[in-house]
């Protein structure tokens, strides 16, 4: 639980110094990334990427989308969009790659806000001149709000990763929408709009929550790059699956929270560069 008292080579003292109790704290109640307990990393949906389902299922009421930064009101305190909205298509399935051409890639971090991994993740990502896009979990939202607000204001996209981190098909349909609700209204609270971008826990999407997604006018996304990190802390193991593994399209998965993620901080280091040398853009999905 001491980990980020004591970092890793290389790591800059100043990045350290600042943890305090705050990030001691937030470890210990910070949610764990682990496989899902379906034993199905990222369970298909029945259709091809992208593909629009038919009618609503389970009497939910349609899709639609907002244009702009329309408001936000609530009921029974969960966020509810108000303004001028456009249709945001129902997907059958997330996006797992990027939908423009050329030689894109976007990186994404899921797990955070965290009071210390996350800001020197962003140092990194200043150096490089690189954007990316971080998929929050919004009960560590009210201990990180500089460290939310910092990731917006240096151009990264701030995306839905769910309120507490639960397995969404394995829920309750009336819960899967507090979960995400919660945290579209907290983002909103903080940045003045909420998410465009939702990303299931575990990856594991289903019909109800890609209904609930599409109603929140949020796109689903997924990866198809997974570096690992939630389960292997071998700095080599992370690079190896970016540098090895990277394409023109790619989304890869990573963390800032949830756990020790210094491994994959040192790896963002070295592979980051690596990418830029080899013709990529660094791009954030959309």
């Amino acid at each position: 639980m001491k980990y980020d008292k004591c970092p890793a080579r290389g790591l800059p003292r100043r990045g350290v110094l600042g943890l305090g109790l705050l990030g001691a704290y937030q470890l210990a109640i910070a949610p764990s990334a682990h496989a899902p307990r379906s034993g199905t990393a990222a369970r298909a949906t029945g259709a091809a990427d992208g593909k629009p389902l038919g009618p609503a299922p389970n009497g939910l009421r349609p899709a639609a989308g907002r244009t702009g930064a329309a408001p936000m009101t609530t009921s029974g305190g969960m966020a509810r969009i108000a303004g001028p909205t456009r249709p945001v298509a129902l997907r059958a399935a997330p996006h797992r790659t990027l939908r423009e051409t050329g030689k894109k890639i976007a990186l994404t971090f899921d797990d955070g806000p965290h009071a210390t991994q996350t800001p020197e993740i962003l140092r990194i990502l200043r150096r490089h001149g690189a954007r990316a896009t971080f998929f929050v979990i919004g009960e560590n939202i009210p201990w990180n709000r500089d460290v939310l607000r910092r990731i917006a204001a240096e151009g990264h996209v701030v995306g839905n990763h769910s309120y507490t981190h639960p397995q969404l098909d394995l829920i309750s349909t009336p819960r899967v929408r507090e979960e995400l609700e919660r945290t579209c209204e907290l983002v909103a609270k903080e940045l003045g709009a909420p998410p465009r971008l939702a990303r299931a826990p575990y990856g594991m999407w289903h019909g109800p929550s890609l209904e609930i997604c599409a109603q929140l006018q949020m796109e689903p996304f997924q990866w198809d790059i997974d570096t690992l990190d939630w389960d292997n802390r071998d700095q080599r193991f992370i690079e190896a699956a970016v540098v090895r593994g990277a394409h023109p399209g790619a989304i890869v998965l990573a963390h800032d929270g949830g756990g020790d993620r210094w491994a994959t901080v040192r790896a963002l280091e070295y592979y980051l560069p690596r990418l830029l040398d080899e013709g990529y853009t660094l791009t954030q999905p959309a």
